[in-house]
C-alpha cells in the first residue's frame, strides 16, 4: 500500500472534526422505537456482555496505562 502525507488542509480538518464532543446523529423515530419495544431484553446477553467489558477492562497488554 502507497503511503501519502496528509495535507495542511487534511490535517486542519481532522483537529477540527477529533474536537467535536461524540454525541448521537438523531433521535430514534416512532418506528424503530416501537420496534425496539417489540424485543424482549435477554437477561443473559446482558450477563455475557458484562462479561466482556470487565475481561477487557482487566486484559493486560498494549496499550493499557498504568
Amino acid at each position: 500500500m502507497k503511503r501519502t502525507k496528509p495535507s495542511r488542509r487534511t490535517r486542519a480538518e481532522e483537529r477540527k472534526d477529533g474536537a467535536v464532543p461524540p454525541q448521537a446523529d438523531r433521535e430514534p423515530t416512532p418506528s424503530e422505537a416501537a420496534a425496539a419495544d417489540e424485543h424482549p431484553r435477554d437477561p443473559d446477553v446482558a450477563a455475557s456482555a458484562e462479561a466482556m467489558y470487565r475481561r477487557g477492562a482487566e486484559e493486560q497488554g498494549e496499550g493499557r496505562l498504568p
